[in-house]
């Protein structure tokens, strides 16, 4: 009923069998999502804390390194968003039974003047909210939209996944450890096409760069901010926050780079990584608790 959480580990899949997922969709055709809610507060979370300690450790040092909390309050705060994580994971199979949620909208003009336009343009996503949810819910009506998605997902999801995203104009593209993922996603982009790119993990390919975040360095995938920059393209990001049972709020920003005319393109893919960095950083200060990091993203941490 989760994600697997330990980045060493990490394969970007959902935890559970196949039956177990269908069971839970089944369900959401009857249940109320509050009622779910008690329960997992109650016995899923307490267990899976217990169980998943590599998360537990690096989301307590999150609360107590970066957002400069007390002993106390950073156990609180490690129950609240594992809490939130589990309301997230909830949500999305919510929407595979039907449920529907509530968005209301920042910066959704932006969004739609981008849409409107001939040339394609990049989204910058995060592990921070429930970004996918809102990909069931509303799209672009001018551009198909392409969504990197992390490879090894459970079958239910993909399935489900599949259902509704494609209702919406958006194709899911796999990300590989062979990079083979990247033909499709230029080909998107020479087409006019929204590509969506997850840009706070690494994965697969070893280069990265180094970002202010927190009050650390964090590391960030070069790939993105470098496919934005080869074709010139207007970016952008999505952090999708939840703010009760069924409603979200949606903000949508610019990212862009500083005007540095003589800047070589590894420096300007530096600084579209900063401004995404500070774009996370506003978001996550907001929402504590909705930033679903589970392993030592600034490498210089101790218990």
């Amino acid at each position: 009923m989760a994600e697997q959480l330990n980045h060493g580990e990490w394969k970007g899949n959902t935890a559970g069998s196949t039956w177990m997922h269908r069971t839970l969709i089944a369900s959401f055709r009857i249940m109320n999502l509050r009622f779910v809610y008690l329960g997992m507060a109650v016995f899923v979370v307490p267990m899976y804390m217990l169980f998943a300690h590599q998360g537990y450790i690096t989301m307590y040092h999150y609360f107590r390194q970066r957002q400069g909390y007390g002993v106390l309050k950073s156990f609180l705060h490690v129950y609240l968003n594992h809490y939130r994580f589990g309301q997230v994971i909830l949500d999305r199979f919510a929407s595979y039974a039907g449920q529907k949620f509530e968005f209301e909208l920042d910066g959704m003009d932006l969004f739609e003047r981008l849409s409107a336009g001939k040339e394609g343009f990049m989204i910058l996503s995060s592990h921070i909210g429930n970004y996918e949810l809102a990909g069931y819910s509303f799209s672009s009506m001018h551009k198909r939209y392409n969504a990197l998605v992390y490879s090894g997902e459970a079958e239910t999801v993909m399935e489900n996944r599949n259902r509704l995203l494609s209702k919406h104009n958006i194709r899911m593209i796999a990300m590989k450890e062979d990079m083979s993922h990247v033909f499709m996603v230029n080909e998107a982009l020479a087409n006019g096409e929204i590509v969506s790119a997850p840009s706070d993990r690494v994965f697969g390919s070893p280069r990265n760069l180094t970002c202010d975040f927190m009050g650390g360095k964090g590391r960030f995938p070069l790939g993105p901010f470098m496919m934005a920059l080869q074709r010139g393209l207007p970016t952008i990001t999505i952090f999708v926050m939840k703010i009760s049972p069924y409603r979200y709020k949606v903000y949508i920003r610019e990212v862009k780079c500083d005007e540095r005319p003589y800047a070589n393109r590894q420096e300007k893919a530096q600084n579209l990584a900063q401004h995404f960095a500070a774009e996370m950083e506003k978001v996550v200060r907001l929402y504590p608790d909705q930033w679903f990091n589970y392993f030592e993203f600034w490498n210089n941490d101790k218990e």
